[in-house]
Protein backbone atom coordinates (compact mmCIF):
# COMPACT_ATOMS: atom_id res chain seq x y z
CA UNK A 1 0.00 0.00 0.00
CA UNK A 2 2.81 2.40 0.84
CA UNK A 3 4.41 1.72 -2.55
CA UNK A 4 1.15 2.68 -4.24
CA UNK A 5 0.63 5.99 -2.41
CA UNK A 6 4.05 6.59 -0.85
CA UNK A 7 5.48 10.07 -0.98
CA UNK A 8 3.72 13.37 -0.86
CA UNK A 9 3.20 13.76 -4.61
CA UNK A 10 1.02 10.68 -5.10
CA UNK A 11 -1.11 11.57 -2.10
CA UNK A 12 -1.51 15.16 -3.30
CA UNK A 13 -2.42 13.95 -6.79
CA UNK A 14 -5.06 11.57 -5.43
CA UNK A 15 -6.57 14.33 -3.31
CA UNK A 16 -6.53 16.75 -6.28
CA UNK A 17 -8.22 14.16 -8.48
CA UNK A 18 -10.88 13.64 -5.83
CA UNK A 19 -12.01 17.26 -6.27
CA UNK A 20 -13.36 16.77 -9.83
CA UNK A 21 -14.56 13.90 -12.00
CA UNK A 22 -11.67 14.31 -14.46
CA UNK A 23 -8.62 16.54 -14.68
CA UNK A 24 -6.17 17.20 -17.45
CA UNK A 25 -2.39 17.15 -17.01
CA UNK A 26 -2.08 20.94 -16.94
CA UNK A 27 -4.84 21.24 -14.36
CA UNK A 28 -3.08 18.73 -12.12
CA UNK A 29 0.19 20.62 -12.53
CA UNK A 30 -1.50 23.83 -11.34
CA UNK A 31 -3.32 22.15 -8.44
CA UNK A 32 -0.26 20.34 -7.05
CA UNK A 33 2.06 23.23 -6.28
CA UNK A 34 5.76 22.55 -6.75
CA UNK A 35 5.54 19.27 -8.65
CA UNK A 36 7.86 18.99 -11.65
CA UNK A 37 6.76 17.68 -15.04
CA UNK A 38 8.96 14.61 -14.56
CA UNK A 39 7.53 13.82 -11.13
CA UNK A 40 3.96 14.42 -12.30
CA UNK A 41 4.33 12.12 -15.31
CA UNK A 42 6.07 9.44 -13.25
CA UNK A 43 3.56 9.59 -10.40
CA UNK A 44 0.57 9.42 -12.75
CA UNK A 45 2.10 6.43 -14.54
CA UNK A 46 2.69 4.66 -11.19
CA UNK A 47 -0.83 5.43 -9.94
CA UNK A 48 -2.28 4.11 -13.19
CA UNK A 49 -0.18 0.93 -12.98
CA UNK A 50 -1.38 0.41 -9.39
CA UNK A 51 -5.03 0.68 -10.48
CA UNK A 52 -5.72 3.97 -8.69
CA UNK A 53 -5.94 6.34 -11.66
CA UNK A 54 -7.65 6.00 -15.03
CA UNK A 55 -6.02 7.65 -18.05
CA UNK A 56 -8.25 8.44 -21.01
CA UNK A 57 -6.69 9.68 -24.24
CA UNK A 58 -8.98 11.20 -26.86
CA UNK A 59 -8.35 10.71 -30.56
CA UNK A 60 -8.14 14.37 -31.48
CA UNK A 61 -5.54 17.00 -32.25
CA UNK A 62 -4.06 18.35 -30.15
CA UNK A 63 -4.08 15.22 -28.04
CA UNK A 64 -6.30 15.47 -24.98
CA UNK A 65 -5.70 13.23 -21.97
CA UNK A 66 -7.86 13.19 -18.86
CA UNK A 67 -7.17 11.52 -15.54
CA UNK A 68 -9.68 10.30 -12.99
CA UNK A 69 -9.77 8.18 -9.87
CA UNK A 70 -10.75 4.53 -10.10
CA UNK A 71 -13.52 3.30 -7.79
CA UNK A 72 -10.84 1.64 -5.66
CA UNK A 73 -9.00 4.95 -5.27
CA UNK A 74 -12.22 6.72 -4.27
CA UNK A 75 -12.45 4.39 -1.25
CA UNK A 76 -8.94 5.52 -0.25
CA UNK A 77 -9.74 9.26 -0.20
CA UNK A 78 -11.50 9.30 3.22
CA UNK A 79 -8.49 7.50 4.73
CA UNK A 80 -6.08 10.03 3.24
CA UNK A 81 -8.21 12.88 4.55
CA UNK A 82 -8.17 11.33 8.04
CA UNK A 83 -4.37 11.14 7.86
CA UNK A 84 -4.26 14.79 6.78
CA UNK A 85 -6.49 15.77 9.71
CA UNK A 86 -4.37 13.73 12.13
CA UNK A 87 -1.20 15.40 10.84
CA UNK A 88 -2.68 18.86 11.24
CA UNK A 89 -3.61 18.08 14.85
CA UNK A 90 -0.53 16.16 15.96
CA UNK A 91 2.31 17.36 13.75
CA UNK A 92 1.52 21.02 13.19
CA UNK A 93 1.97 23.55 15.94
CA UNK A 94 2.26 22.56 19.57
CA UNK A 95 0.93 19.00 19.93
CA UNK A 96 1.59 18.09 23.55
CA UNK A 97 0.37 14.49 23.84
Amino acid sequence: MLDAVGGKWKILLLVALSQKEELRYGELRRLVFGITNTMLASSLKDLEADGLVNRKQYDEMPVRVEYSLTPRARTLIPILMELKDWGEIHLMGDATD
